[in-house]
């Protein structure tokens, strides 16, 4: 053991590695003195689990992949070939160049967030876009936020603290990241109040639970589960005839903040802001960076006086959204009011993609793949907890093994050929099958795609090459 430990290098003689003294002509001193440390307390720890000594080589080539990572500009681009058009894991919705020309002109200098342009005086960043919700949606107010998980937050602090609020069992929720909730309600400090079952729930388990402490009924829109078989549910109208009666709030938690009627796209329905609105709701409450297709945010629009006193609430603070997501929210909320969002926002561009063209571009990407790949037929997603159980349908290359060849793992492979391409571009693995799907993919992007893809059959073959000529030579 003791002569395993012996075997690493010190400090000094990896500062003089030729490869090392070049990062230290580029970065500070401490920096990469810090970064060999470091490995080497890896190395020793790994040694100490009976792991054996890396050569010097290694270990260089070890530090200088940590620096690499290190100073990388992140998140980095990547080509969402998946096929899920809202993927959280992916950054959600592409922005619009509208959206991104404006975020860009916010944020290079200085800008008019919460100055009133006209009497010289401190204004409030609210109004960028309070009238263009209210135009849009019907909604007398409107507040924007972090995002919608602090909008609803916000909404039950300033609303609900230390009262009741009554939800339906079956949307007593988990979304991704395990945000729940029952969690956010029991951090406002409302008290949630769950009525009928998993799978029904009717008007009259609502108005049982009633009393001198309920504030609220909530409606929680189900992101990215769907109950299906036997199931009954309160729609909004009943739940606002039933809180009229008792002089009660009705919360209405959108989630994706859809617009316009998915069902013109041929995909199943989704509840629209501006119909939460107009029937009666008292707080509506939706993302901006789902099916909006605008930047991260969370939207609230309804009743004035319950919107000002949101404004005035001291978390309104803690969760206000920056100068450049509220100019981008701006540019895409005047694509909704010109009537041109599915020309011009990147998700309904996606969505409302054709079969034929879709078709044209798959049979592209499957040429430059070669031998390996084929079209077939598949389905999208729009993802992001909207439209749970709702496709869309597509062409997909499949990529497998290359024909004669008994490369099981050839899929895999190229997956991860895929992601070292710059930009990387990520699929879909199923089984020895590599999907990847246009309908994610904005038309422009194609040439990029065509040359990772070609770069990454390259790598490939060279790989398989150097292994053959390695296998000759043993």
């Amino acid at each position: 053991m003791e002569s395993r430990f012996r075997c690493l290098p010190s400090v000094d003689s990896l500062l003089s590695e030729a490869r090392i003294r070049q990062l230290g002509e580029v970065y500070p001193h401490d920096v990469v003195v810090d970064l060999i440390r470091k490995d080497l307390d890896r190395n020793r720890a790994l040694i100490a689990g009976g792991g054996e000594c890396p050569s010097s080589g290694e270990i260089v080539e070890s530090i200088c992949a940590r620096l690499r990572e290190l100073v990388s500009p992140g998140p980095r681009p990547v080509i969402n070939a998946t096929g899920v058009i809202l993927h959280t894991n992916l950054g959600r919705a592409p922005l619009s160049k509208a959206a991104i020309e404006a975020m860009a002109k916010a944020g290079k200098g200085y800008c008019d967030l919460e100055f009133d342009l006209q009497t010289g005086q401190r204004g409030s960043r609210d109004v960028h876009v309070e009238a263009l919700i209210c135009q849009i949606t019907g909604a007398e107010a409107a507040l924007v936020v972090n995002n919608n998980a602090s909008a609803v937050l916000l909404g039950l602090s300033a609303l609900a603290r230390r009262k009741e609020v009554i939800v339906s069992r079956g949307q007593s929720i988990e979304i991704g990241g395990g945000f729940r909730i029952p969690e956010v309600l029991r951090q406002s400090g409302a008290k949630l109040v769950e009525v009928g079952t998993t799978n029904c729930t009717y008007a009259r388990d609502f108005e049982e639970a009633i009393g001198p402490r309920t504030a609220a009924l909530l409606s929680v829109h189900s992101s990215n589960f769907r109950i299906v078989g036997f199931a009954a549910d309160v729609a909004l109208r009943e739940l606002v005839e039933l809180a009229g009666r008792y002089d009660l709030l009705v919360l209405d938690d959108l989630g994706s903040g859809c617009l316009l009627d998915t069902t013109a796209f041929g995909l199943g329905p989704e509840p629209r802001v501006q119909d939460s609105i107009s029937q009666g709701a008292s707080l509506a409450f939706f993302s901006g960076d789902k099916l909006l297709g605008g930047p991260q945010a969370g939207i609230i629009a309804g009743r004035k006086d319950l919107v000002d006193k949101l404004k005035k609430h001291p978390l309104a603070r803690a969760v206000r959204i920056d100068k450049t997501r509220l100019a981008g929210l701006a540019a895409t909320l005047l694509s909704y009011l010109r009537g041109e969002a599915v020309s011009e926002i990147p998700v309904w561009q996606m969505i409302s993609a054709g079969l034929d063209r879709l078709e044209e571009r798959a049979a592209e990407w499957a040429e430059a793949l070669g031998e390996s790949a084929s079209v077939v037929e598949g389905e999208s997603m729009v993802g992001g907890g909207s439209l749970p159980g709702s496709t869309l349908p597509t062409r997909l290359v499949a990529a497998g093994r290359p024909t004669g060849r008994p490369d099981q793992d050839f899929a895999r492979r190229l997956a991860e050929s895929l992601r070292r391409q710059d930009p990387p571009v990520i699929g879909r693995l199923s089984g020895n099958q590599l999907y990847l799907d246009p309908r994610s993919v904005l038309p422009e992007e194609d040439a990029v795609v065509l040359e990772s893809l070609r770069q990454a059959v390259h790598h490939m073959l060279q790989t398989r090459k150097s292994l053959h000529i390695r296998t000759k030579e043993g």
